[in-house]
């Protein structure tokens, strides 16, 4: 599958392993792979996160997916339905927190080196969904290739962390597609 990946999709995929070196995470999931398409210029994807204002308001989404992250997975809106329910999520994280410690919810933090290498860091279930998901959208769509543009639309196709905080940020896959869409047929 890798070898039908762009350059800027490869380079999406890096940059995810490094946000979640950057952030102790145990694997790589979403949220990195949101966070390194957002540090794209000059592709399909980072146009259509340009034309979605979403590329402007980066720090309000880094921080979104931190609160997720800091939730244990838990989104904004799912914070709301429990809530509706009698539940405060804010309130039982901060629970967790005093007994077990700041970020207790996050997952593992792996700052370890095996003999003086770095750590692989393994890609997530729903990461690893979202890539096979970005190859199936290009078979649909036509492409003999994978790009970021397919990246971003896996990411937004199904429920997740990435495509909740995207969603709460004006972003969704419905937009993603238009935008492609039309831009497909300003050059054909």
């Amino acid at each position: 599958m890798f070898e039908r990946f762009t350059t800027s999709a490869r380079q999406v995929v890096k940059g995810a392993v490094m946000y979640a070196d950057g952030t102790g995470s145990g694997t790589v999931g979403e949220a990195e792979l949101l966070l390194a398409l957002l540090d794209r210029t000059g592709t399909p994807a980072a146009d259509v996160l340009t034309a979605l204002g979403a590329a402007g308001r980066r720090a309000a989404i880094e921080r979104d997916l931190a609160a997720v992250r800091r939730r244990g997975g838990i989104s904004a809106g799912d914070a709301k339905a429990l809530a509706g329910l009698g539940i405060d999520v804010e309130e039982v994280v901060a629970q967790v927190e005093r007994v077990h410690g700041p970020g207790a919810l996050a997952g593992p933090a792996e700052t370890a080196r095996r003999r003086g290498r770095p750590l692989r860091r393994p890609f997530a279930r729903e990461a690893k969904s979202v890539l096979e998901r970005s190859l199936r959208i290009s078979l649909g769509r036509g492409d003999k290739y994978i790009g970021d543009e397919h990246l971003l639309l896996a990411l937004t196709a199904r429920p997740g962390v990435a495509a909740h905080v995207l969603a709460d940020h004006g972003v969704t896959y419905v937009q993603v597609e238009r935008f492609l869409t039309g831009r497909r047929a300003e050059a054909g």
